[in-house]
């Protein structure tokens, strides 16, 4: 019996060896890199599902090409239905069941709030959300990398252009009641602050509310010429739509999480041109080489999905992870490409150069101005502008 016992622990202690080994390499194995995403596939802000979507573009040109040294990418899609609750359930799934090595993407600031401690006690690496919040990024978080234009340095950017080349004598402020909507806020009044003026109006919704009529009667009696609204697709809809049963038409400014044209366009029905919007890439129309690269690629593994913003921003949220992963070498590990990222220095995609550094992992305050013209084209109204208001590269 003593010696069957023996031989029961020490064949057990054997086959703890691969198991241990594989623990220490968490989120990949000799043959894959597991990465995932969050999206709102359905509920009220669907349109920006496309994100996530986008991202698989990229990992199946990279696995085509051969994977990364050896290893495929392996990338899962969970919907979370624009619900940080979801976001949590979902996010948990995905790290302790299927194992996840990091995180691209992620749509909506509430939802990545809700996860962003819980990935960093996990030691998964997040690159690329898709909201720009300063609590991402200040103070340092060490598995969580920004490339997005910051909301606050984005609407700063987009109020002085408002009063400096529009020259708008009124300014009111449309936005979400949440992160995302309120750092758009922030950064609006801190442009006015240093401009010696104010707002004539601030308004607020809630992300799931369908009747804004008070909200728009209230932009309409401010009498605001310009009004910069920081909302989903479809608050920005019912907006737009109310304001021309009402006969109000300011020149609207968006973030660019409103920059797809033909969506928005097309959900607003013909409401959008002339609607001016921040950019964070290049206009979807592009013809640089790497753009037309994506787009031929898409037709290829997704023809059934419209190329635009949105979609094409899902690409431009991994490019970095991909590029760290790869010098990374071989020898993988979070600490390896952990170690990459934070070296990462002028990283050119299909968005702005991107930096960090140990101390500093906001990538850029960059963006470019553009207005939807007819027929949902792209006009570029002016190309890549910093905030130069902005003190985080100070901190």
């Amino acid at each position: 019996m003593k010696r069957v016992l023996v031989a029961v622990m020490v064949l057990c202690a054997v086959l703890m060896i691969p198991f241990a080994a594989g623990a220490a390499k968490p989120g990949f194995d000799n043959k894959e890199i597991r990465i995932a995403q969050w999206g709102p596939q359905t509920g009220p802000a669907a349109a920006w599902g496309s994100v996530a979507r986008g991202s698989d573009i990229l990992f199946k040109i990279i696995n085509d090409e051969g994977g990364i040294h050896g290893r495929k990418i392996k990338y899962f899609v969970r919907d979370d239905q624009y619900n940080p609750a979801q976001t949590k359930a979902v996010v948990k799934e995905l790290v302790e069941r299927e194992g996840i090595f990091a995180f691209v993407g992620g749509v909506s600031a509430a939802a990545g709030m809700a996860v962003k401690d819980y990935l960093a006690d996990n030691k998964v690496i997040w690159v690329g959300p898709a909201t720009a919040i300063n609590e991402y990024v200040f103070p340092v978080q060490s598995y969580l990398f920004g490339i997005y234009p910051l909301y606050d340095d984005e609407a700063s950017i987009l109020t002085k252009y408002a009063v400096e080349k529009l020259k708008a004598k009124k300014i009111a402020f449309f936005y979400q009641n949440d992160a995302y909507g309120k750092s758009g806020l922030e950064g609006c009044k801190n442009r006015m602050k240093a401009l010696k003026t104010q707002l004539v109006e601030e308004v607020s919704t809630e992300p799931g509310e369908k009747d804004l009529s008070s909200q728009i009667l209230r932009l309409k009696k401010s009498e605001a010429d310009v009004v910069i609204m920081w909302v989903n697709p479809t608050s920005a809809v019912i907006a737009l739509k109310t304001a021309a049963t009402v006969g109000f038409k300011p020149q609207w400014i968006s973030s660019n999480t409103l920059s797809d044209y033909v969506l928005m366009n097309k959900i607003t029905g013909g409401l959008w041109e002339g609607v001016i919007t921040g950019a964070f890439a290049e206009a979807p129309d592009s013809n640089s080489p790497l753009l037309k690269k994506y787009r031929e690629a898409a037709k290829k593994y997704a023809p059934e999905e419209r190329w635009g913003t949105f979609y094409m921003a899902g690409i431009l949220f991994a490019e970095p992870l991909v590029e760290a992963i790869k010098k990374a070498g071989r020898n993988l590990s979070t600490k390896a490409v952990l170690k990459q990222l934070n070296a990462t220095k002028n990283f050119q995609g299909i968005g702005p150069p991107v930096t960090w550094t140990s101390k500093v992992h906001q990538g850029t305050d960059s963006i470019m101005i553009q207005q939807c013209g007819p027929n949902a084209s792209y006009i570029t109204l002016q190309d890549w502008t910093a905030n130069e208001l902005a003190t985080w590269k100070k901190k």
